[in-house]
Parts: C-alpha cells; sequence; structure tokens
C-alpha cells in the first residue's frame, strides 16, 4: 500500500468476539476449561487447537495469523514437521535423566551455543574470533525466569567471594556485596528474585515482601550509573531491548558505560537476552552488534531456544563459571535430554546464513511498512515503531488505543500483543513469509482507520 493511503480492505470484523456471535459449544468448553485452571489469564473467547507456519486455527475452524509468537516464542512456527521428528525420536530413545548423569543432547547444545557465540559474537568474543575472555560455559534451566533466578544467584555468590577476596580475613558469609541493579519497566521474570528485578508494581506488589537488596535505575541514563552501581553491588542485569516494558533499545553508551562501571566495582554484568536474544534482532545476540567494551558477563536466553518445548539457558563466561562449585546451584529437569535435543536442532536452523538472511529481509520489509503509519495516523501514533528485527513496537500516544488496536486486529484474524505502557508489539515467527508480513501490515492499518473513527 502507498504510505500516504492506508489499506482500508479489512475495515469489517472477520472473527467476532461479542457474547452473541460466540457459539454455545465454545462457551461450554471455555467454562469447562476455567472450571479447574486457576483465574491469572485473561483470554479472548476462542480455544486454539492447531497450527502451521505462521497460522493457528481455533476449534470453530476460523484461520488466524499468528504475529504473537507465543510471545516470541515459535520461532519456525507452528507444526514444524522436522521438529515434531526429532521430538518423537528422542521421546522414544531417552526422555529424562535428572542431572545426575551425563547425556549427550546437553553437552551438543552448549557447544553449540558457545561456538555460535564465538562465531557471531557477543560474551567478549569479537565475530568471527576464537579468542576472547577465555572461553565460555553454559547451565540449562527450565525457563526464562529460572535463567534469570539462576544468574542473579551466581551474582551474588561471586560478589560475596570477590568481597572476601579483596582484603586478607575477610569472610564470605559477612559480605556487603549483595546489591542488584535493575531499570524500570524491566521484565526479568516472575519467581521471587526475577520478579524483585521487574519494576512494575502491577506484577510486584501483591508479593510484597520481595527479595531485599535491589536498586532501580532509570533505562539509557549513563549520568545515573556511578549512584546506582557502587561497592555494594554484586549485578547489573539489563535488557538490550526492553520487550514487556515497550519495545525500547538500549543506548551503546549505555552498555558501555555500565559494562566500565561494573569492572571499576568489580559487579558482574547480566544481559536478558530472553526475548531478544536467538536471532530475534536478526543477530544471535542482540548486543552481537555491539563492540566488546559493552559486553556482558552472563546471558540469559529461553524463549525460542527449543520453539515451545520449556528450557531456557545461562551463558557466562569463565570467570563466572569458576565460582560455581559442585552443589551451589542445580536443577531436576533443567536440560534434559528431550528439552537439549530440541534446543539443538532449533538452533541449528536459526543459525544457518540462509535462515539469519531471511530473517534479515522479512525484518526490513515489516520495518519499511511500520515505518509508513505514522505519517497516515499522526493524530494515533507517537513515533516511528521501536526495536530491531523481529521484535517491534508501535506506540500510540493514547495509553488505552494498544489494547484497543490488539482487540480489533484480533477480530480480523491477527493475533497481536502490547508492550508496557503505550506500544502494541509484533513479534512474528522468524521463519514468516513475506506475504504475511503484508498481510498483518494492511490488517494494522485498517484497524488504526477503524481506531481513528472511533477516537
Amino acid at each position: 500500500m502507498s504510505s500516504l493511503k492506508p489499506c482500508t480492505t479489512y475495515l469489517t470484523v472477520t472473527h467476532p468476539e461479542d457474547e452473541g456471535s460466540i457459539p454455545q459449544s465454545v462457551k461450554t468448553h471455555i467454562a469447562e476449561i476455567e472450571k479447574n485452571i486457576v483465574n491469572t489469564y485473561a483470554r479472548p473467547p476462542f480455544i486454539l487447537q492447531r497450527g502451521k507456519g505462521s497460522w493457528v486455527w481455533d476449534t470453530t475452524d476460523r484461520k488466524y495469523l499468528d504475529f504473537s509468537a507465543g510471545i516470541a516464542v515459535n520461532a519456525l512456527g507452528h507444526g514444524d514437521p522436522e521438529l515434531a521428528k526429532v521430538a518423537g525420536e528422542q521421546a522414544a530413545t531417552l526422555l529424562h535423566t535428572s542431572n545426575a548423569f551425563h547425556h549427550v543432547w546437553s553437552g551438543e547444545l552448549a557447544s553449540l551455543i558457545v561456538r555460535l557465540t564465538k562465531r557471531d559474537g557477543g560474551l567478549g568474543f569479537n565475530p568471527g574470533a576464537d579468542n576472547g575472555p577465555g572461553d565460555a560455559k553454559v547451565f540449562f534451566s527450565n525457563s526464562g525466569t529460572e535463567a534469570n533466578e539462576g544468574a542473579l544467584k551466581f551474582a551474588r555468590k561471586i560478589g560475596k567471594e570477590r568481597w572476601a577476596q579483596a582484603e586478607e580475613g575477610r569472610s564470605w558469609e559477612n559480605s556487603p556485596k549483595t546489591r542488584i541493579a535493575c531499570f524500570a519497566n524491566a521484565f526479568h521474570g516472575r519467581s521471587m528474585g526475577a520478579l524483585s528485578a521487574t519494576t512494575n508494581p502491577k506484577y510486584q506488589a501483591p508479593f510484597a515482601p520481595l527479595v531485599p537488596g535491589f536498586d532501580v535505575g532509570q533505562y539509557n541514563d549513563v549520568a545515573g550509573i556511578s549512584s546506582l552501581v557502587g561497592h555494594d553491588t554484586c549485578a547489573v542485569i539489563v535488557e538490550p531491548v526492553q520487550g514487556e516494558g515497550g519495545v525500547h533499545g538500549a543506548d551503546v553508551e549505555f552498555l558501555r558505560a555500565l559494562r566500565k562501571r561494573c569492572d571499576e566495582v568489580g559487579a558482574v554484568l547480566i544481559f536478558d537476552e530472553i526475548q531478544c536474544g536467538l536471532y530475534r534482532s536478526g543477530k544471535l545476540w542482540a548486543h552481537s552488534i555491539f563492540p566488546t567494551d559493552c559486553h556482558p558477563d552472563i546471558v540469559t536466553m529461553a524463549k525460542p531456544l527449543a520453539n515451545g518445548f520449556p528450557i531456557g539457558a545461562i551463558l557466562v563466561r569463565d570467570t563466572i563459571a569458576q565460582a560455581m562449585t559442585v552443589g551451589s546451584h542445580g536443577t531436576t529437569f533443567g536440560g534434559s535430554p528431550i528439552a537439549t535435543r530440541l534446543g539443538h536442532h532449533v538452533l541449528s536452523r536459526l543459525s544457518e546464513p540462509s535462515f539469519i538472511s531471511h530473517v534479515q529481509k522479512v525484518a526490513d520489509q515489516l520495518e519499511a511498512r511500520l515505518a509508513a503509519l505514522p505519517s497516515m495516523f499522526p493524530d494515533l501514533l507517537a513515533g516511528p515503531a521501536r526495536g530491531r528485527g523481529l521484535l517491534r513496537g508501535l506506540p500510540f500516544k493514547n495509553v488505552e488505543h494498544p489494547a484497543k488496536l490488539v482487540k480489533l486486529a484480533r477480530e480480523r484474524g491477527v493475533l497481536l500483543l502490547t508492550a508496557g505502557k503505550d506500544a502494541v508489539r509484533l513479534v512474528p515467527s522468524l521463519n514468516v513469509e513475506p506475504q504475511d508480513v503484508d498481510h498483518a501490515a494492511d490488517v494494522i492499518e485498517s484497524c488504526l482507520r477503524v481506531l481513528q473513527n472511533q477516537s
């Protein structure tokens, strides 16, 4: 469509959600589901049943274009036959062992993560460099929240030991080096440690008191770093691109200043790349494009790693790994044979040069379509889309409009998400087809016209 004339093909509702349009069979089914499930989610009135590629179908066979991808999880889309084959093979071979024993696939996936980090850049390695700040190791968990929780534990232990080693006669048990710096609008998870770094009263307030020792700074505020990060700080945790917080990217100067300050005070720098990592930004890591003097000590990852099968991981520099001794951290299910084999399969495909080229191509296409919107709808949109690659946030002037647009799009067969207070988030599968990008953009343009007429 012309940048001066938005698409108006999808002004009419095709997937109605009003009470009178929902089949009684669906209402009954939802009531049965909700009878035994804790009511912690607000869900629309349909039931998804199957998926293929970037599309999903509900139990009435209505078709939706999925630009939520399970909240940035389904990198290879839905119903991938190769992934299904690998899952079946591994389930029939060796499903679970616990971490009391070695198995093949955890080592294979850890090796792949480290090898790709050296190839593509990150964690102190320049792209294509085999040498860097020593080497790197991986700890596997079951989710992003667990990965962040583990990273915070690693940092607390290291902080205490660094304090004790700095002066003869000190004991780590008495260390004051336990504080953790995080940032406004961050989202790091909902377990108590990760929640304490997730600076949103909506998530935190019902569960107070939280874990003590967290200090909150302003994202991209270079001037505030020296007072935020002190000698009693053991860790700084930050997202290179904030996802849930509104899709805001970190400035290179901000990350460089964080790295410098962490080195000055002996703090561990943690990058939460759970949503922005693993090629969603167009690179292996969102920080891969930055010089090594901006790189972290720890990277956490999860969402797309096994395309929906639960897995998370903590990638650490050797200097961090050395502090984690036998028994210092653990998990029953983390790094299981099936999770790590699926992760190895998914990451092997995501890291193929042809796949990376595809991600960049469709990301450029999506960026171009979104770039045209502010001039079409200057009264609605607060500016150009934020983010990188296939993690995009469309900012609105009215904070009530993102949720309204998500509903309008859903009623026209496109699934979107909100982000923060002011944005609509687009996180399609990384193998999304160009025609699907255009379809989603056309629907968004039509929905913006509807929203404009309603305002």
